[in-house]
């Protein structure tokens, strides 16, 4: 089973939180926590990360929803929220268990259309960024030297970053991360799963004006199909909205929540 946290109580519905490649619950922990006053918040940690068991084995996006399926199973409807590789999962959560999700909050969802686009646009990107996205075997390394060398170095490195969740960026294997990457991200068909998505289940997307990771070209061409999605932009925002501006996010989270509050 995997590691989660449940707060607050179910007065106007429940909302998952799933976090990103290299990121644990505690991703979003300490800035939700308000919303646990009228919802009851799933906290989860993805298979291979955080506290939740690390088998070897292909962390495909079909293994990740597979597992938090027995996680969520009993807590019927939930409003699925996820970060990064957290909004892959969220998404094909929703397309094969329609009855349970009601809407998607979908925080800086990578698409780049194809494995050979995500590979191009990686492989353009700074040389730490291109090396641990486009080589497997350098990726697997600096897996390595981070959890067992770099770890009490990275919080002095990565100042713009909370305390836990650079702390956290040790809390996987290389096994998980890599796999998590070239089996979810550049060999999973998004597109798939949009196709598969209830027509009354409501997606929004919140992303940052200036996200290199994810870049908001994907989400352009993304919107181009589906055009009745909601998007938000946050001006000078980068991959993670959530720690730039909580604010900003939580309201957005709110909104799309009670908006299907005032339509039932």
């Amino acid at each position: 089973m995997l590691h989660h946290e449940i707060l607050g109580e179910d007065v106007k519905g429940s909302i998952v939180f799933l976090h990103g490649i290299g990121g644990t619950s505690r991703y979003w922990k300490s800035r939700v926590l308000p919303l646990a006053a009228e919802y009851r918040l799933i906290l989860v940690d993805l298979l291979g990360y955080g506290l939740s068991p690390k088998p070897w084995t292909r962390y495909t996006v079909q293994r990740h929803v597979d597992e938090l399926h027995k996680v969520l199973e009993e807590h019927g409807t939930v409003t699925l929220v996820g970060h990064s590789f957290g909004s892959i999962i969220a998404l094909a959560y929703a397309a094969r268990y329609p009855e349970q999700s009601n809407d998607l909050v979908l925080i800086s969802l990578p698409y780049f259309g194809s494995k050979t686009g995500a590979m191009r646009y990686f492989s353009n990107s700074p040389p730490a960024d291109r090396y641990v996205m486009t080589n497997l075997a350098f990726a697997a390394f600096a897996c390595i030297m981070t959890r067992y060398v770099l770890r009490w170095l990275l919080p002095y490195v990565l100042r713009d970053m909370p305390v836990e969740v650079v702390q956290d960026l040790a809390q996987h294997t290389w096994r998980s991360y890599t796999s998590s990457v070239w089996d979810g991200i550049y060999r999973h068909n998004l597109i798939v799963d949009t196709e598969k998505l209830d027509a009354g289940c409501r997606v929004m997307l919140l992303h940052g004006e200036l996200d290199t990771t994810a870049p908001m070209s994907g989400i352009q061409q993304l919107l181009t199909n589906y055009p009745h999605w909601q998007h938000r932009i946050l001006a000078g925002g980068d991959h993670h909205p959530l720690l730039r501006d909580t604010q900003w996010c939580l309201k957005s989270i709110v909104s799309l929540t009670e908006g299907r509050l005032a339509i039932r």
